[in-house]
């Protein structure tokens, strides 16, 4: 008698019961992670109660300040561009188990990258002038993680110490430079000069949305390919994994490390040279405004999964874009956005915490 289950129909039931067991995960993660959403926000309309206003209220008038007009909606997209760039290079360290919070400085040296080479460029080729002046801004970057990399594996420095610390060094070398070569002089503003208008960023009509949000989202399904589809992604999940099973794969940890650092820096340079060249036009001291660290929250609020940071970064900047007006129309202080991002943080990190 003939065995009825050939080999090939026994590799795809296994196949078809490995994707079913990651979807499953994937599912129970997302479930978690929407409930912990929500927790965050009855705990933030506890609060709303307390100071004595109505959280309907309130919250309504925050969705009418983000989603309102087209004009808000393009300034929420603005605000949710550096979140979902600096987020998803973030999340790729987070992946190999590198801690980087370092994407604040990495986002200030972008901007610095963007504003040299955009004041030195002679003019004409718009379109090729943004191009080479975002190149700019995330080389930059990316330079500025490779200095953390180094000083890590070079010298054991812990990744955390490293990229928190040189965060200052960075928002202390745009103060110097500004009021250096790079500023204005007798501004009453530590800033730079007006950009050439060949390398503004354009604003869609009606809109008031500059492109850097369809680069974005370009850039995270990008991440997710290399993620899921290259072997330097499967090299960043192993080492993230365990890094004793990088060893035995063949994988090299200190490429792994200076990859996704390099990554990130770009990213995080990019999301800098677009709040510049799309935002302010110009290089303003403070520019980032906290963009960095709140790309922490960013990606773990989706999950280290460049695609679901996409969603991650729009409910953050949505919330921001809101905030204003719902402190002008409720008398709700806009701080509460950063309440709500904080036990956002809480939350997420508790419903997604592996029991050992």
């Amino acid at each position: 008698m003939s065995d009825t289950t050939s080999p090939s129909s026994g590799d795809a039931s296994e196949a078809g019961g490995r994707t079913f067991g990651l979807r499953f995960a994937t599912d129970r993660l997302a479930g978690r992670i929407l409930l912990a959403v929500l927790l965050s926000m009855l705990s933030a309309a506890g609060l709303i109660l307390l100071s004595g206003h109505n959280p309907f209220t309130a919250f309504a008038a925050m969705a009418a300040g983000a989603v309102g007009t087209p004009h808000q909606i393009g300034v929420a997209l603005n605000r949710t561009t550096p979140y979902l760039l600096a987020g998803a290079g973030v999340a790729m360290c987070f992946r190999a188990g590198v801690i980087n919070i370092g994407a604040e400085g990495q986002i200030a040296i972008g901007g610095i990258g963007a504003a040299a080479a955009a004041l030195a460029w002679p003019g004409g080729m718009s379109p090729i002038a943004i191009v080479i002046v975002l190149i700019a801004a995330a080389a930059a970057g990316a330079g500025w993680a490779a200095i953390a990399a180094a000083i890590h594996l070079g010298r054991r420095v812990h990744e955390v110490l490293v990229t928190l610390l040189l965060n200052f060094v960075a928002l202390i070398l745009v103060q110097q430079l500004l009021a250096g070569s790079l500023g204005q002089k007798g501004a009453g503003f530590l800033q730079s000069p007006l950009m050439p208008r060949e390398v503004w960023l354009p604003r869609f009509p009606g809109l008031d949305a500059h492109p850097g949000f369809i680069i974005a989202i370009l850039a995270a399904v990008a991440l997710s390919f290399v993620l899921w589809r290259t072997n330097f992604g499967f090299a960043v999940r192993v080492t993230g994994s365990s890094r004793p099973a990088t060893a035995y794969a063949g994988f090299s940890l200190g490429r792994v490390t200076w990859g996704v650092m390099l990554l990130a820096g770009a990213l995080a340079g990019l999301a800098g040279g677009i709040e510049v060249l799309g935002i302010h036009r110009r290089l303003i001291e403070g520019f980032s405004l906290g963009f960095g660290f709140k790309a922490v929250t960013v990606a773990l609020l989706g999950a280290l999964e460049p695609l679901a940071i996409i969603p991650a970064a729009l409910f953050v900047g949505l919330l921001e874009a809101g905030s204003l007006s719902m402190q002008r129309q409720v008398g709700v202080p806009s701080a509460l956005v950063a309440v709500i991002e904080g036990l956002t943080m809480l939350f997420v990190l508790a419903a997604t915490v592996r029991r050992t």
